[in-house]
């Protein structure tokens, strides 16, 4: 998701969005199953991207549930559309175009959502605060605000391959050129709380494999697309060269088929409650 006063990092071409859909794949279960959906919720997806974890979302809460999700790029909104068409699921979700740190909610809709969530969008904003006001301010009180998102220094390959710590690095470095934050994930209790909501928990949600397992190559093909992605911020940006950056890449490829090989890292997870006091108090009590 893009938003506006930032560029995101990976872009929407194709092979991105395919990207997206693999991840999905590997990590919905795993967030679902935090999440703890009971059913009949009213669900506000704040960053929805291709919409599957959206209508798995909405296939926890039930007919009695609703699912809005919000959206800035016309390729993703049109990319989920187009998934919920193919899986006969076009009445499970509502998405709708609009900015994460404008949320686009009509008068009614303010105050009335049970859960408001985001994954992997704080990072690649300028101003992550904001978008988790916005989210405290569409739930109701006692309503959840859920928070998933990255630290990229949790990231761990063993044995390691050939150029993957300067080439990791530098990936971390192109977000700081961007104005985002890569380790966003270690401050999320912290933002519910500058936010006015309450924090109730924190948690990690491993994401990982091993040579051996049928998802490691999986895994490891998402980070090296991941890589693939940034190259043109990290190239441009003077951060490696282009023969670093591609021998490093072609490094970490041929490292799926190495035997004794781990892929360790987890998704930071938070969730905070809206209190039954006026959010405006917390915004008063900005330093």
């Amino acid at each position: 998701m893009r938003e506006v006063g930032s560029r995101y990092l990976h872009g929407t071409e194709p092979l991105e969005q395919r990207r997206l859909s693999r991840l999905n794949d590997l990590i919905n279960r795993a967030s679902l199953r935090e999440l703890g959906l009971r059913g009949g919720e009213r669900i506000l997806e704040v960053g929805s991207g291709l919409g599957q974890f959206a209508r798995a979302m909405a296939r926890a809460a039930g007919p009695a549930g609703r699912v809005l999700g919000i959206e800035r790029s016309r390729e993703q909104i049109a990319g989920a559309a187009r998934a919920a068409r193919a899986a006969g699921e076009t009445r499970l979700a509502e998405w709708r175009q609009g900015d994460a740190l404008e949320l686009p909610l009509r008068r009614g809709e303010w105050g009335s959502f049970d859960v408001a969530h985001a994954r992997f969008l704080l990072e690649h904003v300028p101003e992550p605060r904001r978008v988790v006001e916005g989210m405290a301010r569409a739930v109701r009180p006692g309503g959840r605000i859920v928070l998933e998102d990255d630290d990229h220094d949790a990231l761990r390959l063993w044995p390691e391959p050939a150029g993957f710590t300067p080439l990791w690095h530098a990936y971390i470095r192109s977000f700081d050129r961007l104005g985002n934050d890569p380790a966003v994930g270690r401050r999320l209790v912290g933002l519910l709380h500058e936010t006015g909501a309450r924090p109730r928990r924190n948690t990690w949600i491993f994401f990982g494999s091993y040579s051996g397992s049928p998802d490691f190559a999986a895994y490891v093909e998402n980070a090296a697309g991941l890589l693939r992605g940034a190259r043109p911020a990290i190239v441009e940006g003077g951060l490696l060269t282009a023969g670093t950056f591609d021998a490093a890449v072609r490094a970490l490829d041929a490292w799926k088929r190495q035997r004794g090989a781990a892929f360790w890292y987890a998704i930071s997870w938070a969730e905070g409650r809206r209190p039954a006091r006026p959010l405006t108090a917390a915004r008063r009590s900005r330093p």
